[in-house]
């Protein structure tokens, strides 16, 4: 059975240091591994980046105010979306999820420009949490890396939310109160008179058809189609005549 002393330099032989839980702990370099001391460098540490975000609804949209924004903030890459956010495909945010990796920040400008679905919203943070990803919202202040983050995200998801459900339930109650009174909604319909007015004009004067259309006010757009519905109709009807 070997004594203490013996086991003492076995230890110090084999570079091993017995701590105060009865663990035994190597202290040797691992391979590959280069110490601090001796070179004068510190072991470089890994760099996380900042991924941004923006979207507009339609193509006519500018993204020049969010580009801007998350261009001062720093972002190393920015992906862009032309769609509604409650669209399911968006190249732009795929792109974006293909990038990032955990320890990295995705930087939005508003919660609105992730989302405007309270689901998809609280999907895509779950999603982040579990890969190691914050996300940053600037115009609200929120950063999911906190708890306080979490949470008052979580609030002004639901809150949005529920705003934009009441938009959706006065807009329906609106036409139904239309609807109840014989009022419809879509562009009201053509007075029929008018319509054959600037037919007359158009097919039996030497009135040119912007001519006629401005006399009786109407377009010319409205007069072909209206042109277009009559021969219809007229072919129609001499089809089933004997």
């Amino acid at each position: 059975m070997p004594t203490p002393a013996s086991y003492a330099r076995t230890c110090a032989k084999n570079n091993v240091h017995r701590g105060g839980s009865n663990e035994e702990v190597s202290h040797a370099p691992t391979a590959g591994a280069v110490s601090a001391r001796k070179t004068g460098v510190m072991a470089p540490t890994a760099r996380t980046y900042k991924g941004g975000y923006a979207r507009v609804s339609t193509l006519g949209q500018k993204l020049d105010a969010q580009l801007d924004v998350l261009d001062q903030i720093g972002c190393d890459k920015t992906c862009t979306d032309h769609s509604s956010g409650s669209t399911a495909l968006r190249p732009g945010w795929e792109q974006l999820l293909a990038y990032v990796r955990p320890g990295d920040t995705v930087i939005i400008t508003e919660l609105s420009r992730m989302s405007r679905s309270l689901a998809h919203l609280l999907e895509g943070v779950r999603t982040f949490a579990q890969q190691g990803i914050a996300l940053v919202s600037l115009r609200e202040h929120i950063e999911t890396s906190t708890a306080s983050g979490r949470c008052v995200l979580a609030i002004m998801g639901a809150i949005a939310q529920m705003e934009r459900e009441l938009k959706a339930e006065r807009a329906a109650a609106g036409r139904a109160a239309a609807t109840a009174r014989g009022r419809t909604g879509g562009r009201p319909r053509t007075d029929p008179d008018k319509l054959e007015q600037a037919r007359i004009l158009y097919l039996h004067s030497d009135q040119t058809a912007a001519a006629g259309c401005r006399m009786v006010g109407l377009g010319r757009r409205t007069l072909f189609s209206y042109l277009t519905q009559v021969k219809r109709r007229a072919l129609t009807t001499s089809a089933h005549e004997p």
